[in-house]
């Protein structure tokens, strides 16, 4: 064995390095790389359509034109501001969606009357979601079906469509839910949801993430929509129609479409598919009608109330009051001027409760001449129902005969 000093060449440097390949030669002609910035040149690949996969680009020809090189790099230009600041870009999307939901508020605070094209929206809502959702598939799948332009043109046109009918839709609603919600009562939960759904259909992260990509949370959404929809329309369409019914029916709708939406009509051929309908009809309703009085009866509301210790001939009374001593209660008098759009198809009655706690429950009476489109309704706490102590809160509530609350009138006894 010898020694590693004393191997050949071993102290004499590093071994020559093989001779370098030649470098490559350009390739003939101009290429976007040549021609245009860095952070550019990528937009400009694909504006060329030369691809944006980390490729080199192919050459272009040499007898571009400058002009349709200059163009070129302006539009690639215009994709690397996008490219930079495309978040910025669509939080203003969301605020114009946020001011697009306000003026339809405005528009829908006109009147009922504007109630019955939330037909219109609801089926062409329908329409498209069954569309889009066909053509593009869902989750994941929908990658494979968006890649060439013409598919991503259709793509952006069915989710800007989609967009603008839910925020329509949903915005319409709000004013008539929050005029008959009590917001001291279980109906405040349907109004929230509704206001929170409102504000997340203009959160295009939210949107395009999860209700355009995912049918289920995208039917769900549409679900409640139509249900809300048709809760608010059918008194439209069908006047003087009982507050339950209109209700029961909206529940019963809707679960229809929502059933239509995921089992193909080819299914129903079968027994055991009706037998499923049927079974989901059944739930909604009972759902429904057990938890009826955790949804606004829409459009009837409460447009003013007040409480007072003595009425004039002409059924006014002598006084509002919100807060009054103990020493003035004999016999109190709550008046009602309560909003009925929808015609007149529940009897209506006053429950007074004191704490909380039910004192008295009765029809009410015609009183007065109300502001056209009211009816005014007149109720008298009976001196043998108040309890041994009289002070602290007080409220009337306007029911209907089935229990949903129209509105409340709260007023404070003091001592």
């Amino acid at each position: 064995l010898h020694s590693r000093a004393s191997l050949p060449g071993a102290m004499e440097g590093p071994p020559p390095q093989p001779p370098s390949e030649p470098a490559s030669e350009p390739a003939a002609g101009r290429t976007l790389q040549a021609d245009l910035p860095p952070d550019l040149a990528r937009a400009a690949a694909e504006l060329a359509h030369l691809g944006d996969d980390g490729a080199a680009p192919t050459p272009v020809p040499e007898d571009i034109s400058e002009k349709d090189l200059a163009l070129v790099r302006r539009f690639a230009k215009i994709r690397g501001v996008f490219a930079r600041h495309g978040h910025l870009l669509w939080w203003l999307h969301s605020a114009y969606a946020l001011t697009f939901g306000a003026f339809v508020m405005m528009y829908a605070s006109k009147g009922y009357d504007n109630a019955r094209w939330m037909v219109v929206l609801l089926c062409a809502g329908w329409l498209v979601l069954v569309l889009f959702f066909r053509h593009f598939g869902t989750g994941r799948g929908q990658k494979d079906k968006v890649k060439d332009t013409r598919s991503k043109l259709r793509f952006y046109i069915f989710t800007l469509a989609l967009k603008n009918l839910y925020q329509s839709m949903l915005f319409f609603l709000v004013p008539f839910y929050w005029k008959a919600t009590t917001l001291d009562s279980p109906n405040r939960f349907f109004l929230y949801l509704l206001g929170l759904l409102a504000v997340l259909s203009t959160v295009d992260v939210v949107f395009d993430n999860v209700l355009m990509r995912y049918k289920g949370p995208a039917s769900l959404v549409y679900l409640f929509i139509l249900f809300a929809c048709l809760n608010l329309v059918l008194p439209a369409l069908f006047p003087d129609t009982r507050t339950l019914i209109t209700l029961l029916a909206a529940a019963a709708l809707a679960t229809l479409v929502f059933f239509t939406m995921h089992v193909p009509l080819k299914n129903l051929a079968r027994p055991v598919w009706w037998l499923a309908l049927l079974a989901s009809l059944g739930a909604a309703v009972f759902a429904t009608f057990a938890g009826r009085r955790a949804i606004p009866p829409v459009p009837t509301h409460v447009e003013v109330g007040a409480v007072g210790p003595q009425l004039l001939p002409d059924g006014r009374l002598s006084m509002h009051v919100s807060v009054l001593h103990e020493s003035m209660i004999h016999e109190m008098h709550g008046l009602t001027d309560v909003v009925t759009p929808g015609g007149r198809g529940d009897n209506l009655f006053h429950v007074w409760r004191h704490a909380g706690v039910e004192v008295q429950r009765g029809a009410v009476e015609p009183s007065g001449d109300p502001p056209p489109g009211t009816v005014r309704l007149r109720s008298t706490l009976r001196s043998f129902n108040l309890p041994p102590d009289i002070t602290g809160p007080w409220s009337i509530d306007v029911v209907t005969e089935d229990d949903q609350l129209v509105g409340r009138v709260p007023f404070e006894v003091i001592r």
